[in-house]
Formats: structure tokens, C-alpha cells, sequence
């Protein structure tokens, strides 16, 4: 396989989640600059003039010509300079993945089937995690493309216009996983023999694997797919499944004989990161299921649509652990897709029909979880409960999040039909893959004591069997979970690296959230472990004195907190945040949180504050902190520079003292704000010398690595003189 991104000099390594898959590096190529495309063309001219004037003397048989010889030591150079022009013209399009490495993937016989993480390690540390599918049907690879870009400077083909070549056709074999990428204007087509009555499921994974792309509008690899007969004609299309990008289709072969599959991008753009695994057999295919849920503790027994399935009711075993899991179905040795089941501790039931209007509502007794349906365009389900005087409520609906296509809609009355409340789309950053939160939510304060209602629907005034909820109606329920990112730490020994940690608060709770490093090995520590009160997300630093480890380790956060009197904990999961379609940030859960300890350290303790924390800068004012551990020669080797500072508060120039070095915080009368807590990051960066300074300012985009930063620093905006 061929990995692309940047800043992969020196990789060496390749690391993948999960038992029994390993992976090594066969080759790493990095693009030419512009510079050195212009030597090499100039190389390549005194060649081909050295050339031309020793044919030119042979022919002439002037053996004693100052000519030049013109030896195969000279034709080898000439043809690898030629290689490498060539491969500057087929860069890839986007900066972003101009660096490629190729790698060899081995999954032993007990690996399970299933996505994988795969990061590079290079001597800087470990990279972003990328998707690797294991699968259990025979692989086929389409030949690699060309991208063809023209001209230095020139963009790739990203208009709606269908300006390409001929489309690439295949013959395959099923059933099979068919691996291939678009180009720019690419279509590619697979052609199969398939019996009559063969039940085929033909699905797409692009966006599955690359969920988002941060320079592209729709800000995915958005397939299409069209199945067509040996003819030519069309049988069947699908440009996404359902509210999924990724486009499904069931077949069923109502005569033996070649069948041909197409994907393309919808508006035929494409380019390398385009790339696309099409899934062709008979494999179980789960469309909906209900509930959508049941109680932690107690089996939960669910019935199934879709297609090949082994049966269509079955039960899935108890967990003490409440929240959501992925289950899937198998028939034979084949698996389905998998499917989110959600368990909760609060007590459950069913919807009963009929129940669309207040006054035949299904009578509830808070708390509630309902499992219900809207069964069909312009449905609504209406629930009724007594509440008193001052009491709050929450009504929550499940249904994007698990899989159903609901768009839901809440509305919470009074007995005399007043609205008091309403919600169509809440969003949950939780939900890291979802686009369009769909899931409503409310809270309100009961006015009176008396009867109320909570209407529930459907926003686009669609339903069917499909479209099932869970509608939690409770009193407030405060929780938290927590997401850290990134999910690959690279941290040089002695030094610290930065992570963000995200608290995803639930119906009202703002208490203060103390983090924490989960069974950690020895030498690493967390600095600034704390969400303040109140604060969704916090930048905080993991250490690590020991030297450098020749492997990373997996690592886990967790969070504490009082909820209602007691303490609970909750673990950190490891995301990306990532960017779609240049400005919408999303938080993508990764499977582990792996950190790469590198260097050579920085001295026996590393670098240490010495000052009271929190550092307390007064509004218009500045505030002093001490450094162990970096002393004067480190101030004339390193730069300090603070990370995404609040704002208002900036950094004042460092200086050393007899105790060891200081650096100066202050804060902007006019942008502080008094009461502000978190955390101050403080980056080292090698310091410029005057003469690479000037070189810098030459550079498009000057780059220096940081080495690392300090420590987390605890800081409060407290009101000035």
C-alpha cells in the first residue's frame, strides 16, 4: 500500500492497532522542490549537449577532438535525472500528501476482520492514525493511475464537467473487495459473471475511510455508484446510503450473465487520497433494527431488516456497561456491517399506537426511556406525564446517532396545547462522523403542576419501519464524557507536549473535571490536569522524563468528578480533530492514544515551574514565573513562544536570574477578562541566528520543529490595581 502525507523524512517505522497485522516500510519518495526541479533540468541539458557533441565527433571521426566521451556512466545519470523530471510532473495535487512511503501489510491468520489504525514513525515521532481494512473476502487491486498535472503550478480538474478519458474497466471475480482510487475526471468500471437469483450486496467505504477532507467541497471522497446489465443499461444507482455518503446497493440477479459496477466522485473531481474499496457478495446486510436499545444488565433482544441476514430476530448478550457498542450479525463465515446498540440504566419501554394526538397520548411515569417508531409521513408520537411546580425536565431523542434516518422534531405543552418548549437539531461533538446532528434535545422548567406533553416527529415529514427512536424523558441526568486529542503524542524526554482534552457536558453539569494519566508507565506525568469549573475543554501537557523509548506505548486518560455527591470517573477517548470542507472541525474517535518518546532527555528532572500555581496576572498588569531546569545557556539556544494564548494575555521577554531562568506573562487592559482560568502552553523552538533569520524571511513558508514545550501553567486573570 502507498501512504501519502508530509514531513515523513526518515520514516522507518510502521505501527498497526489491533493482534496478529504487521507492517514494514519497502520505500519513501519525497516530491522535488521547484529549486531543484530547475538543477536537474539544467543537469540534464549539459548531459544531453555532452552527448550530442561526442555523436556529433564520432560521426565526423575526429578521434582527436577535445570532444568529450560520452560513457554509460553518463547515460545511467541522464535517465535517472529524466526519471525524476517525470515524477515531478506527476506530483500529487494537493501539498498535503506529496510525500509518499509504500508499505508492506501482513495480517496473520488470527487477525480479525476489521478497520486497523496505521501510523508512521519517523525519528520526529509518530504520525496521524490512517484507516487499514482487514477483510475477510479476496482482495483485488486496481493497476495504480497516473495523475496527470501538467505544468508546475497548473490545478487538477475540480469542475462538474465529465472532461476525462475513457473509463478503466476490470474483469473480476466475485465475491470480492475491489481496492482502486479516482483521478480527476476518473471513472472506473469492474465487470462480473453472476448466476440468476444471486442475492448481491455491493457497497462503498471512501468516506469510511477518509471521513474528511479539509480542501475539498463536499468536504469527502463522495462515491457514486451505478450497476449496469453486459449492454450497457442502467439498473441501478445510489450516490449515498440512507444519511451515510457512502453509496449501498442490493441486487438481485434476475438472469445469469455479465454485470458491470461503476464508481465515480459525483462531480468528478479526484486525485490520489480519492481512494475506495467496493465490496461485492452475498454478505448479510443489517438496513434497521428495534429497538435500538435495551437495559445495561439484561439481554436485549432486537429485530433485524435487511438483506442475507442468518435471521431476523435475535438477542445480543447483557453488559453491566451502559452506552453505545457496534454488533454486527454473521451467515457462514461472513459478517455484516456493524450497527450501534445503545444500553442505559434508566427503565424502558415501548410505543403503543395510536398516540399522535394529546388526546389519545401514551401515559408515561418519568424516568423513561421509549423505544418507538414513526411510522410513516407526518406520524407524530405523543407522550403524556404529570410533573410539578419548578420541576425540570429533559427530553432527549436517540435516532441519528443509532443508525436511523429520524430527523427528529420535539415540542413539550401544557394541557391547554401551549408550547413550551422546542428543538429540531442538537448538536452532540460527540458524534464526530455525523454532519447533520439531527437528534433533538430540550430542557425545561414546568411552569405549574399538571399534565404535560412531548410531542415527537419527524422534520422532513418522513417515516416508515426504518425510522425508530429512543426518546429519553427524564429529570436531568449531569455526566460528562471526555475526548483527547491528538491521538499520536510525540514527546522528546525531559520536554512536554500539548494535548487538548474536550469535555462533552450533559443536561447542565459544570463542575470542575480533574484529570489524569491511567496506569501510565513511570517518568510520564500530566501538567495543568484540570477542566475549571464550568469550561469545555482545556490544553494541558504530558511529560515524560525517561529517554527515549525505541517503541511507543499506548496511553489513557480519565477524568474525575462529583456528580450529585459522589465522585464518578470517565476515560478520555482519543480522537482527531479534523478539518471538512476548509472550515468545520469535527471530533473523530481513533482507537488508541499512542505516545513516542524520542531524544536524548533534558538533564536528570527536566524542566520544572518553581513558582506558586496558578500564576495570578492582574488585568493590565504581568505576572512572573520561575523555571528550574533552564538556565542561561538554554535562553540563548531556545525561543519561547506561547501556544493559541487567551486572549489579551501575551509573552514578555525572558530573563535569567540566581535561581534560574523567568519569564514574564501580561495581559491587555482592554481584551483580559478577570475570572478567566485554564492553562498557558509554552513552546521551544531552536533560536535563529541572524543569518538563518534573513534566509527565513526569503522562505514562502519558514518552518522550525519545536522541540518541545514546558509544562502545562495553571493561570488565573485576576482584576487589576
Amino acid at each position: 500500500m502507498k501512504v501519502g502525507g508530509q514531513f515523513l523524512d526518515g520514516v522507518t517505522n510502521v505501527y498497526v492497532s489491533g493482534a496478529d497485522a504487521h507492517a514494514a516500510v519497502i520505500e519513501y519518495r519525497k516530491p522535488l522542490t521547484p529549486q531543484q526541479f530547475n538543477s536537474l533540468r539544467e543537469k540534464a541539458k549539459e548531459l544531453q549537449d555532452k552527448r550530442q557533441a561526442s555523436f556529433r565527433a564520432r560521426r565526423q571521426r575526429t578521434s582527436n577532438s577535445k570532444s568529450p566521451a560520452w560513457t554509460a556512466a553518463d547515460e545511467k545519470a541522464l535517465a535517472e535525472i529524466r526519471a525524476k523530471l517525470a515524477s515531478f510532473q506527476r506530483r500529487p495535487a494537493s501539498p498535503a500528501i506529496a510525500e509518499t512511503a509504500t508499505l508492506q501489510v501482513t495480517a496473520g491468520g488470527e487477525a480479525a476482520p476489521g478497520h486497523r489504525e496505521i501510523r508512521l514513525g519517523t525519528p520526529q515521532g509518530l504520525s496521524n492514525p490512517l484507516t487499514f481494512c482487514i477483510g475477510q473476502l479476496p482482495e483485488i487491486r486496481k493497476p495504480e493511475a497516473q495523475a496527470q498535472n501538467g505544468p508546475p503550478g497548473r490545478r487538477p480538474l475540480r469542475t462538474n464537467e465529465p472532461r476525462a478519458a475513457a473509463p478503466v474497466e476490470m474483469n473480476i471475480t466475485l465475491p470480492a473487495i475491489v481496492n482502486g482510487q479516482i483521478l480527476p475526471g476518473g471513472i472506473d468500471r469492474y465487470r462480473f459473471p453472476a448466476r440468476q437469483g444471486q442475492k448481491l450486496v455491493m457497497s462503498v467505504s471512501a468516506r469510511d475511510l477518509i471521513p474528511y477532507i479539509p480542501d475539498a467541497v463536499p468536504g469527502w471522497f463522495q462515491a457514486t455508484l451505478t450497476l449496469y446489465d453486459g449492454k450497457g443499461k442502467e439498473l441501478a444507482y445510489s450516490d449515498d446510503y440512507r444519511f451515510h455518503p457512502d453509496p449501498v446497493l442490493y441486487f438481485e440477479v434476475p438472469r445469469q450473465g455479465d454485470y458491470v459496477v461503476e464508481v465515480r466522485d459525483s462531480v468528478y473531481r479526484g486525485r490520489e487520497d480519492f481512494v475506495y474499496r467496493i465490496s461485492i457478495s452475498e454478505s448479510p446486510f443489517i438496513t434497521s433494527m428495534f429497538p435500538l436499545g435495551g437495559p445495561a444488565g439484561a439481554e436485549t433482544k432486537v429485530a433485524l431488516s435487511g438483506w442475507n441476514l442468518p435471521a431476523t430476530n435475535l438477542s445480543f448478550a447483557a453488559t453491566d456497561q451502559p452506552g453505545v457498542s457496534a454488533v454486527s450479525v454473521s451467515k457462514g463465515k461472513l459478517l455484516s456491517n456493524h450497527v450501534p446498540l445503545a444500553r442505559d440504566t434508566l427503565p424502558d419501554c415501548n410505543e403503543r399506537e395510536p398516540n399522535d394526538s394529546a388526546t389519545n397520548a401514551q401515559t408515561v411515569t418519568l424516568p423513561i426511556i421509549v423505544n418507538g417508531r414513526v411510522e410513516g409521513p407526518g406520524d407524530w408520537d405523543v407522550f403524556s406525564f404529570r410533573g410539578q411546580a419548578g420541576q425540570e425536565i429533559v427530553a432527549e431523542v436517540y435516532a441519528r446517532r443509532l443508525n436511523s434516518p429520524l430527523d427528529s422534531e420535539l415540542r413539550l405543552t401544557d394541557a391547554a396545547g401551549r408550547q413550551l418548549a422546542f428543538n429540531d437539531d442538537h448538536e452532540d461533538k460527540g458524534s464526530g462522523l455525523n454532519t447533520h446532528h439531527a437528534d433533538s434535545y430540550l430542557r425545561a422548567v414546568l411552569p405549574a403542576a399538571g399534565l404535560y406533553f412531548v410531542h415527537l416527529g419527524d422534520a422532513q415529514h418522513q417515516g416508515g419501519p426504518d425510522y425508530a427512536y429512543r426518546l429519553r424523558i427524564s429529570p436531568p441526568e449531569p455526566d460528562f464524557e471526555l475526548r483527547v486529542t491528538p491521538s499520536s503524542i510525540n514527546v522528546r524526554a525531559g520536554f512536554s507536549f500539548p494535548l487538548t482534552v474536550y469535555a462533552l457536558r450533559k443536561d447542565g453539569f459544570t463542575n470542575e473535571i480533574t484529570l489524569a494519566l491511567d496506569d501510565a508507565p513511570a517518568g510520564f506525568s500530566l501538567s495543568g490536569e484540570r477542566i475549571p469549573a464550568g469550561q469545555d475543554q482545556v490544553r494541558l501537557t504530558v511529560s515524560a522524563q525517561a529517554a527515549g523509548r525505541k517503541e511507543p506505548i499506548n496511553i489513557s486518560l480519565q477524568g474525575r468528578a462529583k456528580i450529585g455527591g459522589r465522585f464518578v470517573t470517565r476515560k478520555a477517548v482519543p480522537a482527531e480533530d479534523m478539518m471538512q470542507a476548509f472550515a468545520y472541525r469535527h471530533l473523530v474517535p481513533a482507537q488508541e492514544l499512542k505516545v513516542a518518546v524520542t531524544g536524548r532527555g533534558f538533564g536528570r528532572a527536566g524542566l520544572q515551574l518553581a513558582s506558586a500555581l496558578p500564576v495570578k496576572i492582574p488585568v493590565g498588569g504581568a505576572a512572573r514565573l520561575r523555571l528550574g531546569g533552564l538556565g542561561a545557556s538554554y535562553l540563548d539556544r531556545f525561543d519561547l513562544e506561547l501556544s493559541d494564548p487567551p486572549p489579551g494575555v501575551s509573552l514578555g521577554k525572558a530573563a535569567t536570574t540566581e535561581r534560574g531562568a523567568e519569564i514574564v506573562f501580561e495581559s491587555d487592559a482592554k481584551t483580559s477578562k478577570a475570572g478567566l482560568k485554564g492553562n498557558l502552553i509554552v513552546g521551544l523552538v531552536p533560536a535563529r541566528n541572524p543569518a538563518a533569520t534573513q534566509k527565513a524571511k526569503k522562505q514562502a513558508n519558514p518552518r522550525r520543529v519545536p522541540l518541545g514545550t514546558l509544562p502545562a501553567i495553571p493561570f488565573e486573570i485576576v482584576p487589576g490595581n
